[in-house]
């Protein structure tokens, strides 16, 4: 399988704010909900069709397939790779264990971006948890080291108890909840915003301003919302199986411009019930494989 991209599918870069000004592209895979059995040759495909940029997690329970297709593609150490912490390994000894865990799936010398999938403040592990990200940067394990889910007041914490700031928040993002005080938190602290869900599992596209720039610009609704992330600053992880889809994903940032009034009446539909995941302040799911499970996340 040919994994050369051609070159109207590559994705723009981002340069992070961190010590190394690492560039990551803008545009991810995402492998949420992804099957272990479909994962590789999802991955396979994305590869083929010109992501440089895929994301997993320890509590996806794909880490492995994802390694499978950067092995044999012969992709492995020449792109951007992205796994996160499960909230049941939080804890400075637990962190540095599990992620030796997720490096052997991922069969990768070195991460590229690690991230504390969730704060879990009820739980307060989250301080030492970031420490353990920190060593593992220092000691060249890791190239970046983030969050997600994380709002102001545990981003703080982070800051005054280790005196830095993530490179990244990962956090749910979309068109009706797009998180508007936490954005504007982490661009003035240089925190690059990526998105998860950044379609809203599709239930944002039918809202009237969408619609009207997608046929303003004859494009799909979709191609709009996610052109309204890459134009606003943030790295986006679009997922989907479906070739077609992941092909269109990924050429959406360089097809066309919104104007500024189309971004403006987008950015207005955010709203506090649009929310579709779970709140960072209560939720303390273990994300083990049974909690996983039980959830129909895996």
């Amino acid at each position: 399988m040919s994994t050369e991209p051609s070159q109207e599918l590559r994705s723009p870069e981002y340069t992070l704010n961190d010590q190394a000004h690492t560039r990551i592209p803008q545009i991810g895979f995402g492998t949420f909900q992804i099957p272990a059995d479909q994962t590789q040759q999802a991955v396979e495909e994305a590869l083929e069709i010109g992501y440089r940029h895929i994301d997993t997690a320890a509590a996806y329970y794909n880490e492995e397939a994802v390694g499978a297709a950067l092995k044999a593609t012969g992709m492995a150490g020449k792109v951007f790779v992205a796994t996160k912490l499960r909230n049941c390994d939080q804890g400075y000894d637990q962190t540095l264990i599990a992620f030796e865990e997720s490096r052997r799936k991922l069969g990768l010398d070195v991460v590229d971006m690690y991230l504390i999938h969730w704060p879990m403040p009820r739980i307060d592990a989250y301080r030492q948890t970031w420490k353990a990200l920190l060593k593992l940067r220092e000691e060249g394990s890791i190239r970046v080291a983030g969050v997600s889910n994380f709002l102001p007041e545990h981003l703080e914490a982070l800051r005054e108890d280790s005196g830095e700031l993530p490179a990244v928040n990962q956090i749910e993002n979309h068109p009706r909840y797009s998180q508007p005080a936490t954005r504007a938190y982490c661009a003035e602290h240089g925190i690059a915003v990526e998105a998860w869900s950044p379609l809203g599992h599709g239930g944002d596209m039918s809202a009237e301003p969408i619609v009207a720039a997608a046929e303003a610009h004859q494009v799909t609704p979709a191609e709009v919302v996610l052109r309204w992330h890459t134009q606003s600053g943030r790295i986006i992880i679009p997922k989907s199986k479906h070739p077609d889809r992941m092909r269109q994903n990924l050429a959406s940032a360089t097809l066309f411009d919104l104007t500024a009034e189309e971004l403006a009446a987008i950015d207005a539909l955010d709203a506090p019930e649009g929310r579709i995941g779970a709140d960072p302040v209560t939720y303390v799911q273990s994300q083990s494989w049974a909690d996983q499970k039980a959830r129909g996340n895996v």
